[in-house]
């Protein structure tokens, strides 16, 4: 509910002040807010895992090691399936100017290449939508995980939007609004989810770290 609501608060308020012309415009814009989240997700997935096994106590600090190779493989194999059409085309056998026609094996390469891409766009896609949902199976290491890694990374796409200037055109109220909701939301959510955890499960940061 949260993401349908912030979809359509977030279109209106493109639409509204101009600050993208069309539907096209809303949706380039989604999608570079989705790259950007994967960007630092994935420089900040490492760092954060590594801390929470530093801060754990023996013999927790040897279960998290082995458990952190799910998320990572998760990690690995979306940069794999993300990498790979930007990995052909910067190898040099396609870019804008390549003539398909030119011979029988250009046509062959096309159609392979386009398949392939066809295959592969459902995956990306699913994975793209999973690794947000899911935290990169970060629930794998600890069930804590996934709301502390969500906080801490919405908080840094906030901060980059500031020195980015992101929603710059818009009156300063609406920006602000549109600025801090996802953090506040996403953290209140977490912080929700921790409670739940400790209250009805008796799961907590403090009890995964052994401290």
């Amino acid at each position: 509910m949260r993401t349908i609501l912030g979809l359509v608060a977030i279109s209106w308020m493109l639409l509204s002040y101009g600050v993208a012309s069309d539907a096209d415009a809303v949706v380039d814009e989604r999608f570079a807010q989705i790259r950007t989240t994967l960007v630092m997700l994935g420089a900040t997935f490492p760092v954060a895992v590594a801390v929470f096994i530093a801060a754990s106590r023996p013999p927790n600090r040897r279960v998290f090691l082995r458990r952190a190779a799910k998320p990572a493989g998760a990690l690995f194999a979306l940069v794999v399936t993300l990498a790979a059409p930007r990995l052909i085309t910067g190898l040099g056998y396609v870019d804008e100017k390549t003539d398909w026609t030119a011979s029988a094996g250009r046509v062959v390469m096309l159609f392979s290449l386009g398949a392939f891409l066809l295959w592969l766009a459902p995956f990306a896609l699913y994975g793209i939508a999973q690794s947000l949902v899911h935290v990169f199976r970060t629930a794998d290491l600890h069930d804590t995980v996934p709301p502390i890694l969500a906080t801490l990374l919405v908080w840094e796409v906030a901060v980059f939007d500031v020195f980015r200037g992101a929603y710059d055109t818009v009156p300063f109220a609406v920006r602000m609004a549109f600025l801090l909701g996802a953090p506040v939301s996403v953290t209140a959510v977490s912080l929700w989810e921790l409670r739940r955890l400790r209250a009805q499960h008796g799961i907590s940061v403090r009890g995964a770290l052994l401290r």
